[in-house]
């Protein structure tokens, strides 16, 4: 039975790592997958799922617009696939996040999607927040704060290094942008 994964954790957890490892372990045994990643995030390059660590994969893209049901319904029509891969899930629209339940639930196929939690002002994304909602299957991808405890916020630095408080949601950075921290940290950090 077809499943909806979602594993979340703050920035640099390891989750795109995990991603293609597990997608690597199926076409290692033979099956296909199907990648897909936001658009805009071309961090690793355009239509590339990339870790900190080297490791990368072609994927296909999607854009909020994106009927995801209909552009795996057609993937499929190519052939057989044992599972889809989503990294950057948070940015996800609720509708899409639907389409995928829809997927699961009508196609077969199990997704498993990776993404952030939380915003760097401690909000949940619009993906994560319907993907916490829908899932069948949750897991949290855990990292650590400078002090040892379990990271689960994340903080957003200007070019300066001074914590950013407000801003767009969506800023595609990495480590010289974002900072993994325990609530009790981020608290400090933005002065609560």
């Amino acid at each position: 039975m077809a499943k909806l994964h979602f594993q979340y954790s703050t920035m640099n957890a390891g989750k795109s790592t995990l991603l293609l490892q597990a997608a690597h372990n199926y076409n290692e045994r033979g099956m296909q997958t199907y990648l897909l990643t936001a658009s805009f995030d071309n961090r690793a390059g355009i239509g590339q799922i990339g870790s900190r660590i080297g490791l990368s994969r072609e994927a296909d893209l999607f854009e909020s617009t994106a009927d995801l049901f209909s552009k795996i319904e057609m993937r499929l029509g190519k052939g057989a696939v044992a599972c889809i891969f989503i990294d950057e899930a948070q940015f996800l629209t609720r509708d899409q996040v639907w389409q995928l339940a829809r997927v699961v639930d009508d196609l077969n196929v199990p997704i498993m999607a990776y993404g952030l939690r939380v915003d760097f002002r401690g909000e949940l994304f619009p993906g994560s927040a319907a993907l916490l909602a829908l899932a069948d299957e949750m897991r949290e991808v855990r990292t650590i704060c400078h002090c040892g405890r379990k990271a689960t916020m994340v903080i957003r630095q200007d070019e300066n290094g001074r914590v950013l408080v407000d801003g767009e949601q969506v800023q595609i950075g990495g480590n010289e942008t974002y900072v993994s921290l325990c609530r009790r940290h981020w608290r400090d950090a933005v002065g609560d």
